[in-house]
C-alpha cells in the first residue's frame, strides 16, 4: 500500500489539491493490480484548520505519526501561512523523505518553505515564477536550478507554481504509477483542453470493471 500524507494548515488552496487528491483517493482510473492508495492528512496539531476556501478539516495524524518509506509521499499544498515556523517540523520531514528515497511534492507557497531549508539549492524545480522564491525565502540559493514550467519532476521531488496543479497531479500519478501510461496522457488531455474526443479515449483505456 502507498500513503500519501497531506499537509493541512490555515488558508490552503484548495483547488491545488484537488485533481491529485480526487484521483487517488477515488482510484476510478487505476490500471488493473496497482497498489491501494491511502490518503491521511496530517498537521502539527489535531486542531481544525480552515482552507482558503472555507472548508474546516480535522487532521488524521499528527507530524511525529508519519511514517517516512519508499512507498510514501509527501504533498505540501500552497498557503499564505507558510512563514510560520510552526510548519517547520513538517520541512524537517520533508527533508527526511528526501534523504531516504521517499517522495515530496510541492506546490504553490509550499515550494518557499523547501527553499528556505535549502532543499531547492542543488535540485531542478520551480514556483510561482521567477523572482518569486527571492523574494519569500532571503536564504535561496538554487537558481541555477530554477525551471520557468508549471511543473518539474526530478525524480522524488516534484514541484509545481499555483498554476500548475494539472500539471503536478499528472507527474505525482505517473510517479506512483497507478495508471496506464495512455489512461494518464488521455485523462490529462481532456482535463487541460475539455475536448470530449479525449473523454472518449480516457474510457476506451479502462479495465471493463472501472467503465461503469
Amino acid at each position: 500500500m502507498i500513503t500519501v500524507y497531506v499537509y493541512v494548515l490555515d488558508t490552503l488552496a484548495d483547488w491545488e489539491l484537488g485533481y491529485v487528491t480526487s484521483e487517488l483517493n477515488s482510484g476510478r482510473f487505476f490500471k488493473n493490480g496497482a497498489q491501494c492508495v491511502k490518503i491521511k492528512t496530517v498537521s502539527y496539531s489535531k486542531e481544525p484548520i480552515n482552507t482558503m476556501g472555507g472548508l474546516t478539516i480535522v487532521p488524521d495524524c499528527l507530524i511525529d505519526d508519519i511514517v517516512v518509506s519508499e512507498s510514501s509521499m509527501l504533498l505540501l499544498p500552497g498557503a499564505d501561512t507558510w512563514s510560520d515556523s510552526k510548519h517547520d517540523a513538517i520541512i524537517e520531514k520533508a527533508s527526511e523523505f528526501l534523504s531516504l528515497g521517499a517522495t515530496v511534492c510541492a506546490i504553490c507557497g509550499a515550494t518557499t518553505a523547501l527553499a528556505n531549508f535549502g532543499l531547492l539549492d542543488k535540485r531542478p524545480h520551480t514556483s510561482n515564477g521567477p523572482g518569486f522564491l527571492e523574494m519569500f525565502s532571503p536564504g535561496y540559493k538554487g537558481q541555477g536550478f530554477y525551471i520557468d514550467i508549471p511543473s518539474v519532476a526530478d525524480n522524488n521531488l516534484i514541484t509545481a507554481s499555483c498554476t500548475g496543479a494539472l500539471l503536478w497531479a499528472k507527474q505525482i500519478i505517473e510517479h506512483l504509477g497507478v495508471f496506464q501510461s495512455n489512461t494518464l496522457e488521455s485523462w490529462y488531455e481532456y482535463f487541460s483542453t475539455g475536448e470530449p474526443k479525449h473523454f472518449f479515449a480516457l474510457m476506451q483505456t479502462l479495465p471493463p470493471s472501472n467503465q461503469n
